[in-house]
């Protein structure tokens, strides 16, 4: 029998099927993306805090860098990331060898680099001076007709098709990694493991699976649909010609509100984690929480018509929507009452995981009542497209999202490296974070209330200081960020090895048990280490 040493280095993440490996790789290309998503937004915030005008970029930049910052956070760093962290981990706290379909798994992660490079060529041959008729595009990360196909100078360029290419990669990559989860997750687990068993991110990550598969296809058929039109002679959204500008909305928006979901369930699990192992006790109504995601996910694709209340739709149909969607809190609100409730009296441990948790809990409560205000029509009529509903995307996704992804890599950075990170770093972190966020997204709602549009480069003096305040925030925000890789490099080879039990919650569940033997180094422990189980029971 001949035997295949195992490949080493970059060759082994080039070629893996192994779940730990194609995760870290989905990780690291997140982390690379929000970098770029985040000097685009720094660009895009120092061009509105100097003087109203073309002062740092021209007005078609500005819109290109606000329409890929957008995209790039979405689609290239939010996505990725849980995808990453739900490939390295739900395997193991299920207790299964790997992913059900592991070639599948690789392939799916190796349609995301070159759609990254094809969202991001108009702004790699711009820099460059390749193909002066490749431009990023500029219409929005919408990408609403008619400004995806007229608009301006940008339209014609190739920039915005190799956008919808490179869309379209990324949404194949999204479906074929769902049904992987899904099937991992429900045909997979450990004998013993009841779907009662398995700790709470699985349950997210199942929940946002079966959201990603039922919701994408809504925008890859738009997308091949703006793709004709653009390209050959169709008119499905040209007005002049028959077709319907409103249909791109609705297929759009059909997609684009479960993606809000998609972008903040698991994080939801990272928290659902955390909590618990921090505050030293099991999870306050284990099964409350599970069926809450699933709520979530089942109203999600009920609401999208609240982003189209200004479109003239009818108003049977507005009243419905808003009551849809300020239903959709209720189940959310369960899920926060259940993680306070966890913390009632919890012998809590403030480190960072637990800071960042904590942090999630309140910025997103912050997004959530926000987004019920939008909800009310007389209100929505008045902050549509006002900076208004930028504060509130930005607080549920980077309030909700960002912190609860570095709750959880902190949380899971002994398991990744066997070595413990240094907490004052990360203190400085979240510090930093935190003021940032609160500085640059909370002056937001009162330049929405106050009437400043969003997308726009020149604007009113009236609305210079505010916006300087924002700036400084978002500046921040921004270098506070260098800290996490910064952290990860020095703790990477110099921090202390990390114990069996690093959170000494006493309760470990399978994905810490496997840590001790495989990504730990070897060395003597201050205890015994019990052998892995084959289950467990819920998450604690």
């Amino acid at each position: 029998m001949e035997f295949h040493e195992k490949p080493s280095g970059l060759k082994r993440y080039l070629f893996s099927t192994n779940h730990r490996e194609i995760g870290i790789l989905y990780i690291v290309t997140a982390l690379i993306a929000f970098f770029v998503g985040g000097a685009m937004a720094m660009i895009v915030r120092w061009e509105l805090m100097d003087a109203p005008g073309e002062t740092v970029v021209y007005n078609e930049t500005y819109n290109a860098l606000m329409s890929m910052h957008a995209i790039t956070m979405i689609f290239l760093f939010v996505m990725p990331m849980f995808a990453g962290l739900g490939n390295y981990f739900v395997p193991l706290m299920i207790g299964a060898k790997d992913m059900a379909f592991p070639r599948i798994n690789a392939l799916s992660y190796w349609f995301i680099p070159p759609g990254a490079l094809l969202i991001w060529c108009g702004f790699i041959f711009q820099i460059f001076g390749i193909f002066d008729d490749v431009r990023p595009a500029a219409g929005g990360w919408t990408l609403y007709v008619p400004l995806s196909t007229a608009c301006g100078t940008c339209s014609p360029s190739l920039g915005v098709d190799l956008l919808i290419v490179g869309l379209q990669l990324l949404g194949l990559a999204s479906i074929l990694g769902a049904i992987n989860f899904i099937v991992t997750i429900v045909r997979m687990r450990a004998p013993g493991m009841t779907m009662h068993k398995i700790p709470l991110f699985c349950w997210a990550m199942l929940t946002t699976s079966l959201l990603l598969a039922f919701a994408t296809p809504s925008l890859t058929v738009a997308l091949a649909m703006l793709l004709m039109d653009r390209n050959f002679g169709a008119t499905f959204f040209d007005f002049t010609m028959g077709g319907d500008v409103i249909l791109w909305q609705h297929l759009f928006w059909f997609f684009g509100h479960p993606e809000v979901y998609i972008l903040i369930l698991p994080g939801m699990g990272i928290i659902s984690e955390v909590i618990p192992r921090l505050a030293r006790k099991p999870i306050f109504g284990y099964h409350a929480i599970a069926y809450s995601t699933l709520a979530i996910g089942v109203l999600g694709f009920m609401v999208w018509v609240h982003h189209m209340f200004t479109t003239g739709i009818s108003q049977t149909m507005r009243i419905a929507f808003m009551a849809m969607t300020m239903a959709i809190g209720i189940p959310t609100g369960v899920k926060i009452f259940n993680w306070l409730a966890t913390l009632w009296h919890g012998s809590i441990s403030f480190r960072a995981p637990m800071l960042f948790a904590i942090g999630f809990l309140s910025m997103f409560v912050i997004g959530g009542i926000n987004g019920v205000f939008t909800a009310s029509i007389p209100v929505d009529y008045n902050l549509h497209d006002t900076y208004w509903v930028v504060s509130h995307l930005h607080y549920v996704l980077f309030g909700g999202s960002a912190l609860a992804i570095w709750a959880g890599m902190y949380y899971w950075f002994p398991h990744f490296t066997g070595r413990m990170y240094n907490e004052k770093l990360a203190m400085w972190h979240f510090i930093l974070t935190f003021i940032g966020l609160n500085m640059v997204f909370f002056t937001m709602h009162f330049l929405g209330m106050q009437g400043m549009p969003r997308r726009v480069a020149v604007y009113d003096p009236y609305f210079q200081d505010l916006n300087v305040i924002a700036s400084i925030g978002a500046f921040i925000l921004g270098f506070s960020q260098l800290l996490f890789p910064l952290n990860w490099l020095i703790s990477r080879k110099k921090g202390a090895i990390a114990p069996a039990d690093p959170w000494r919650a006493g309760h470990e569940s399978l994905e810490w048990k496997s840590a001790v033997t495989v990504t730990r180094p070897v060395t003597p422990m201050p205890y015994e280490v019990k052998e892995p189980e084959t289950s467990t029971g819920p998450t604690a």
